[in-house]
């Protein structure tokens, strides 16, 4: 049974028992950084490798156009193969990412309350074992669309379990010191994990579609072990200690620090206290509503991408051809390829001029004329269609990368929790659980628009971009206004001299 998380019952990591010379002081503080990197970043992108399969099997299970008539050579598999096929698909979508949307809402408060390492791995066997019941449905010839919804609603509570437990880890372990670089590089494991799901998933499409979720189900119970192994959760488990881990957060209204009766809303957790923040008090810290709302739309465009570019790719012909299933499955991993990129750049920049609000915005302006060329040149050949997809994932999951990772991660330890370590996966979770809901809506709408011809969801696309710059004109204002005093002062400084 999980336990409360405290200095007296947090467990050590048993492979750390089993070999000894791994512990202090035999390793430093250094190595342990990088260990815990390395371990949540396979750990999460064992997870979206889990979550890549329904999108590679969509054209497999649901019906073929040639334009808008159904082609009936192609049979599909019920319930997906009829004419509202697609609509079906989508709804698949939302049971997915509605229950892991209300999932993450929870298990970031659960997070900060228990041991994050054993929730961790009890989120990784489950979202692992429903993945292959998903596919089981192959060999046991099952047709419900009952059944289908109830293991997605399943996944999807599981695998809201492992963002929360996985930024909280990374933010105990680093500070703020090139934190958007560091998250950046990190959070690649998104990208990284659909690349590895899109490969294995297509790669034994052939053999039938179930083998295209069994495989990444059990390669995430394989990383889970690895993790309930060697994971440590905090530097202080292993006695060490974490200089320069707090954030200092300016108030965005004023440029002064946060009011008085803010501070009294969370001392009941300060001064180092265990004691979890309550989530009501965590969406009142400055900059999380924002930058939350924020996320939403700009999860909702990421997703779409996720859950439909394979499908876009198969009905779409490129130079006059339309490409095999497993063709537009490998194709659709240059999306992804282009966000390891982006999260990277977006994280250096954000660390180079220290505004995340203007990197995000910047990074979502400059995606609408990235997704209008690509809607409008990506068929005409493979030699503008590949580097516009990349450039589309580059700009598209820069912003989703920074929020989800950087912003939360100095939002959950800024200093008006007063050194409360304990808000950082009940902030997390607020943020990307708001964009989980933006997720789940963005794949349905995706499923009923395309029925009317994919340049309504390109449209519908840079509409959710615009939404997701808006939420942050204030902060960028502030952020900007903050740049221009701090040069202001700067240059008075100098002349005084």
């Amino acid at each position: 049974m999980l336990q409360p998380q405290d200095q007296e019952t947090v467990s050590l990591a048993p492979g750390l028992n089993l070999f000894p010379t791994l512990k202090p002081p035999n390793k430093t503080l250094i190595f342990h950084q990088i260990t815990a990197l390395v371990i949540t970043f396979f750990a999460y992108a064992s997870f979206h490798a889990s979550r890549k399969p329904p999108s590679i099997v969509k054209s497999v299970l649901g019906p073929t156009f040639d334009g808008s008539n159904l082609r009936s050579n192609d049979p599909g598999w019920a319930p997906f193969n009829g004419p509202d096929g697609t609509h079906r698909l989508g709804e698949l979508d939302l049971a997915f990412l509605t229950s892991y949307s209300v999932g993450m809402y929870f298990a970031g408060h659960v997070g900060d309350t228990i041991d994050l390492r054993l929730f961790l791995v009890f989120g990784m066997m489950g979202s692992g074992l429903f993945t292959i019941i998903f596919g089981l449905a192959y060999w046991l010839n099952v047709h419900l669309l009952g059944y289908f919804v109830g293991v997605q609603i399943f996944c999807g509570l599981f695998q809201s379990i492992g963002w929360p437990c996985v930024v909280a880890v990374l933010g105990n372990w680093f500070g703020k010191a090139k934190r958007g670089l560091i998250m950046g590089v990190w959070n690649s494991h998104t990208s990284i994990g659909n690349i590895i799901g899109s490969v294995l998933a297509s790669g034994v499409l052939e053999f039938g579609w179930g083998w295209s979720f069994v495989l990444p189900g059990f390669l995430v119970i394989f990383v889970g072990v690895f993790v309930f192994l060697f994971l440590v959760v905090r530097p202080e488990d292993l006695g060490f200690e974490l200089p320069g881990k707090e954030v200092e957060l300016m108030n965005v209204e004023n440029g002064d620090k946060v009011e008085n009766e803010e501070v009294g809303l969370l001392e009941s957790g300060s001064s180092g206290s265990l004691q979890a923040i309550g989530f009501l008090e965590a969406w009142k810290l400055p900059r999380v509503a924002p930058f939350a709302f924020c996320l939403f739309f700009s999860k909702l465009v990421a997703y779409t991408f996720l859950y439909w570019l394979p499908f876009y790719i198969r009905h779409t012909a490129v130079a006059g051809v339309h490409l095999s299933h497993k063709t537009a499955g490998i194709l659709s991993t240059i999306f992804d390829i282009g966000g390891v990129f982006g999260g990277i750049l977006a994280g250096l920049i954000s660390d180079m001029i220290e505004a995340r609000a203007v990197t995000s915005v910047a990074f979502l302006l400059l995606s609408i004329p990235a997704l209008v060329l690509y809607r409008t040149y990506g068929s005409i050949s493979m030699i503008t269609n590949i580097p516009l997809m990349f450039l589309s994932g580059l700009l598209v999951n820069g912003p989703y990368s920074l929020i989800t990772t950087a912003v939360a991660a100095d939002l959950g330890t800024q200093d008006l929790i007063k050194g409360n370590s304990r808000a950082l996966a009940t902030v997390t979770a607020i943020i990307d659980g708001t964009g989980s809901v933006g997720a789940a809506l963005g794949p349905l709408l995706a499923g009923y628009i395309s029925t009317r011809g994919w340049n309504s969801v390109f449209f519908m696309l840079i509409v959710s971009i615009l939404f997701a710059g808006m939420f942050l004109i204030r902060i960028v204002k502030a952020e900007i206004r903050e740049k221009l005093n701090e040069g202001k002062w700067h240059w008075n400084s100098i002349t005084t001299q």
